[in-house]
């Protein structure tokens, strides 16, 4: 099994002249997408199939000096900014959307502890922490080639930001220790350190938002393990079974933000939780892709003549490009929109743009099937995968597709500070 195709190389999934990229962009999404085409591709129908992690993919990422991306040039890194991120991991969901989800698990780590938390209020030593600290997590991560993860959920609340993290800290010496489980942990046993949310405990007042702690916790560390099986509908690369932490204790060192830093950013720095979408968006250009090389007869080992000259196809893939183009017009905006406190109009259409991918990549998966009809859905060919893969992004938090509903309408109709009586 194989995604590979005959072209030659793919157009690019955001023109450099035509999206006025930066060199920098432009140079960076080439690099990665003939990477992503030429060794995921062909790799990703085994991955899914055994729901296997993509350990060679990120063999690659680390032989390119991609595990760095975003780390900040100043610490060895590529320093990748916001969009420029999102426009190359758009490129890798193309042509594997475990790697590319898993891949942005650790580029968190380096988004976050990097250009958002330069952004954000310190004290003088707070930043001077901060900098001591996160230079030895990036020299992990670009000399030692490490990979972060970064476990979420909890199975509650926590994850969509109503509530405190259930996974507890508490100052033990000069470190904490930790117990708690994270759920749908992505890289589970495959990462070398797991960037943690967790609530600081504060005397005996109640767990906090305020309070969360952002910390790396090692792979190796005595009370960490990794429970449960792993056989989902999609996104089966990713590998995310349940982490626990039992009595586990981290030294200061391992903070990737200062305490509480991590409420400020999700806060003030809302287009942090739209960094899966890029997976997503990469998906639904995939089967459009797909679409249009299937009924011209390019799909290596297909059956059947062309289709294109048959009008219901032709109507069915303008409908699934003027979808596919307005999803990108969209995503683009909002990327390019991240910063520090951005407006209301700013967070709605993030919200927007989070809902419009997840939702529009499973219905352009779902045309695409029904375009290119029956003999679409084997295994051996790569629609199937991307439909199921694409039908988790909806569910995904903190940010999920009903989540975005619910505050695109309020926003809509309610003014800030604004209450019925």
């Amino acid at each position: 099994m194989s995604d590979a195709h005959d072209s030659a190389a793919d157009a690019p999934m955001f023109a450099a002249a035509a999206w006025r990229l930066t060199a920098f962009e432009a140079d960076l999404t080439a690099r990665v997408r003939e990477l992503a085409r030429t060794r995921f591709a062909p790799r990703a129908a085994e991955f899914d199939a055994n729901a296997t992690f993509p350990t060679a993919n990120f063999a690659d990422l680390r032989a390119h000096g991609l595990l760095g991306v975003c780390v900040p040039r100043a610490y060895g890194g590529l320093g990748a900014d916001y969009r420029s991120y999102a426009l190359a991991a758009a490129e890798i969901g193309r042509y594997c959307g475990a790697t590319a989800l898993t891949f942005n698990m650790h580029v968190c780590s380096c988004l976050w502890s990097g250009a958002l938390a330069d952004a954000l209020e310190m004290s003088a030593d707070q930043r001077s922490e901060h900098e001591r600290r996160r230079a030895r997590h990036y020299a992990r991560i670009v000399h030692d080639g490490a990979i972060y993860a970064q476990p979420f959920s909890e199975g509650g609340s926590a994850a969509a930001g109503a509530v405190a993290f259930a996974t507890v800290a508490r100052r033990d010496g000069h470190g904490w220790r930790l117990r708690g489980r994270k759920i749908f942990a992505s890289l589970s046993g495959h990462a070398d350190y797991y960037g943690v949310l967790c609530t600081e405990t504060v005397d005996d007042a109640r767990l906090s938002r305020r309070h969360t702690l952002y910390v790396a916790v090692p792979a190796g560390a005595d009370g960490v393990r990794i429970e449960g099986d792993w056989d989902p509908l999609g996104m089966r690369g990713t590998v995310s079974r349940t982490l626990v932490l039992d009595d586990v204790w981290v030294g200061d060192d391992e903070a990737l933000m200062p305490s509480g830093l991590y409420y400020q950013a999700a806060t003030r720095w809302p287009h942090m939780f739209l960094t899966l979408t890029p997976t997503y968006l990469g998906i639904a250009q995939a089967a459009f892709d797909f679409t249009v090389r299937y009924l011209r007869g390019e799909v290596p080992g297909q059956r059947g003549e062309k289709r294109r000259q048959v009008a219901v196809k032709q109507h069915a893939v303008a409908t699934m490009r003027i979808m596919l183009e307005q999803t990108k017009a969209l995503w683009f905006q909002a990327v390019s929109e991240a910063c520090i406190d951005p407006s209301r109009e700013q967070v709605s259409r993030a919200h927007c743009a989070q809902y419009a991918v997840m939702e529009n990549a499973n219905e352009l998966c779902r045309q695409a099937i029904r375009t290119c009809g029956g003999q679409s859905m084997l295994k051996d060919l790569p629609l199937e995968r991307l439909y199921r893969d694409s039908r988790c992004g909806a569910l995904m938090l903190p940010w999920s597709a009903d989540l975005c509903i619910e505050r695109i309408g309020r926003d809509a109709l309610y003014l800030e500070g604004e209450q019925d009586p």
